[in-house]
């Protein structure tokens, strides 16, 4: 392996940890540090409303927003949900249900106009998901999408998402495929890569972290940040997980075991930073 280079050059690939956080350092200033958060910042619950960032993650994240350019939290769960778990965080910016709203540090959330129209079918969804699926199934109802999960009951998988592949299809919406969830979306072109794409414009470096399928998109946008300019350096980072890990770990330059490992890997970016 080459080592490092100096300055603001970007290090060459593979990277080791070492030498992203050294590459970072030398341009914290300018960085900006993406997290996705159901299975990266907090583990995955057999109920969703019961999940909470793992340990070490809130400090961190707070000691972080004070030496890079800006924290954001890219996430499936609306805004609200996010405030509520990162109440004591007022500098980091929260982009929910994939980019349909978001906030930036203490300001009021904005929503995505052309999802608004939407509002009144999710709901109407959600109830129809309540009815008909077979028990086990969890409906999660987020005003801008419904979320079916199966994780309890993985034998109804393909129940499940054939039901929401052709309410989808009937209705004119867009599905998502997760970990143990199909989550299903307005028509409307939003998604983490696009948020990132657009976060990204201005900073000389960034990191995503994330766990599933939905996060590859970010990862690509670092990549394609990088190829059309060169003085920016992205780090990809995947959080695994026993559904989705190998795909996603295929697509990022460093493999995380845990969001509890991660609390630990943020509290020692914390030290060098400092």
């Amino acid at each position: 392996m080459r080592p490092i280079n100096t300055g603001n050059q970007r290090p060459t690939r593979p990277l080791t940890a070492e030498q992203a956080w050294q590459a970072t350092t030398d341009r914290a200033g300018q960085c900006v540090l993406f997290f996705d958060f159901d299975g990266t910042l907090a583990p995955v619950h057999d109920d969703p409303t019961a999940v909470q960032p793992a340990p070490k993650v809130l400090a961190a994240l707070d000691a972080l927003a004070s030496v890079v350019q800006r924290v954001a939290i890219v996430s499936a769960r609306p805004v609200e949900f996010l405030r509520d778990h990162f109440a004591g965080l007022t500098d980091v910016d929260l982009y929910g249900l994939y980019g349909l709203e978001h906030s930036h540090g203490s300001g009021e959330t904005v929503t995505e106009e052309a999802a608004l129209p939407w509002v009144p079918t999710m709901a109407e969804l959600a109830q129809q998901a309540r009815d008909e699926l077979p028990a086990g199934a969890l409906v999660e109802y987020k005003r801008l999408s419904v979320a079916l999960h199966y994780r309890t009951a993985p034998q109804l998988a393909q129940a499940v998402e054939t039901w929401g592949r052709e309410q989808a299809e009937r209705r004119g919406l867009r599905v998502q495929i997760g970990r143990m969830v199909i989550e299903i979306k307005p028509p409307v072109d939003r998604d983490k890569g696009m948020v990132i794409g657009e976060a990204v414009q201005g900073a000389g470096c960034a990191w995503y972290f994330g766990d599933d399928v939905s996060d590859i998109k970010a990862f690509a946008a670092l990549r394609a940040r990088e190829e059309t300019h060169p003085e920016f350096f992205g780090v990809c980072v995947a959080v695994a997980n026993p559904e989705t890990g190998a795909e996603v770990s295929t697509a990022a330059d460093l493999t995380i075991d845990s969001p509890e490992a991660l609390g630990d890997f943020l509290t020692e970016a914390v030290h060098r930073f400092g």
